[in-house]
């Protein structure tokens, strides 16, 4: 499954277009070389930001080869097979992730394992693999600004600061607030319409009427921040991954309203604000440089089907009122 294809995007010089010298007819070559375009990134996603136990930075590339250059990047939630073959089809040098490849190290990159052969197609095919996941994560702007600017929302200020920031402007997740006043199932609908598609979409919990003024987001999973999200009190939190336990205990703690999406879908905003700020680089140094965002659907999950209450086994009899189970009454199919 792929996303709607957008224009193309590039900068100010176009794809393939050789800048000149003033008063001259000679064509002076203006694609950067990888290792310009790997600093760029290192200065937009500095790699000892990223927590200690993530894997940032290049994974592979000829970054000491000056005669590397680079005229497209790919950018992407995943560096999948899939999207290692897009890259390599579309003629890209380089592709950028979020999720690192080798998150927990490896020992071998053989092709009889997938990561291994996604090395080897993007080696063979001349791309270079970057990945900037944490350091992305608490950037500014980062991951949960694209996130809050996909649904419409204005970002006061991050969930969790991060300490080295005088501004206070970096951190994890993002305390915004909407446009207007909204109601919970209006925000849950939005969310639905602006996140990419994906077989689970987005379940919410809370009253469908309950009004929403602020609301806190995090890309990716974040039901470890929810201590911070309390203290934000704010009305309303969108993030991915929610687990049933940590969910329900800050339901029991505040009338908290919470949105849970697609892990992929949190975090796809990402990669067109990241394109986005390479684009402004390139405009800036003069380099023939074009960027794309993959519109390939990397979430895992591929379908869903609701629950149907005619066949569920909490159920009664079709179009009987049937209330929910009491503290007394054995829950069927549940350890009692």
């Amino acid at each position: 499954m792929c996303l709607p294809e957008p224009g193309p995007r590039c900068a100010a010089t176009g794809p393939g277009v050789p800048r000149r010298r003033a008063g001259s007819l000679a064509p002076v070559p203006a694609q950067p070389t990888l290792s310009d375009v790997i600093a760029a990134l290192d200065a937009l996603w500095p790699r000892d930001r990223a927590e200690q136990w993530d894997a940032v930075g290049t994974v592979c590339g000829e970054v000491t080869d000056p005669e590397a250059r680079v005229g497209r990047v790919l950018f992407a939630v995943d560096p999948v097979r899939q999207v290692a073959d897009e890259a390599v089809a579309k003629g890209a040098e380089l592709l950028v992730t979020h999720h690192p490849l080798y998150l927990r190290g490896t020992t071998t990159v053989a092709t009889d394992t997938f990561k291994g052969r996604v090395v080897h197609t993007l080696i063979r095919g001349g791309v270079a693999l970057h990945v900037a996941h944490t350091n992305a994560d608490t950037a500014d702007p980062g991951v949960s600004d694209a996130l809050a600017a996909a649904l419409g929302l204005r970002v006061l200020r991050p969930l969790v600061p991060d300490p080295t920031d005088p501004a206070g402007r970096r951190g994890l997740g993002r305390i915004c607030e909407t446009e207007r006043p909204l109601a919970l199932g209006d925000l849950l609908e939005q969310a639905a319409a602006s996140l990419p598609v994906t077989a689970q979409g987005i379940r919410a919990a809370g009253d469908p009427d309950t009004p929403v003024r602020t609301v806190a987001v995090c890309g990716g999973s974040g039901d470890s921040l929810f201590d911070a999200v309390r203290a934000a009190g704010v009305d309303a939190y969108l993030t991915a991954d929610l687990r049933h336990h940590p969910a329900s205990e800050a339901r029991e703690h505040a009338p908290l309203a919470l949105l849970d999406a697609a892990h992929f879908a949190t975090e796809w905003p990402w990669c067109e604000q990241a394109a986005a700020q390479l684009d402004a680089i390139a405009e800036r140094e003069g380099w023939d440089l074009r960027t794309e965002v993959s519109r390939t659907v990397t979430d895992p999950w591929t379908a869903h089907a609701p629950s149907l209450p005619q066949e569920s086994p909490l159920a009664g009899p079709p179009g009987a009122l049937r209330t929910a189970p009491t503290d007394t009454e054995p829950t069927p199919g549940a350890p009692n």
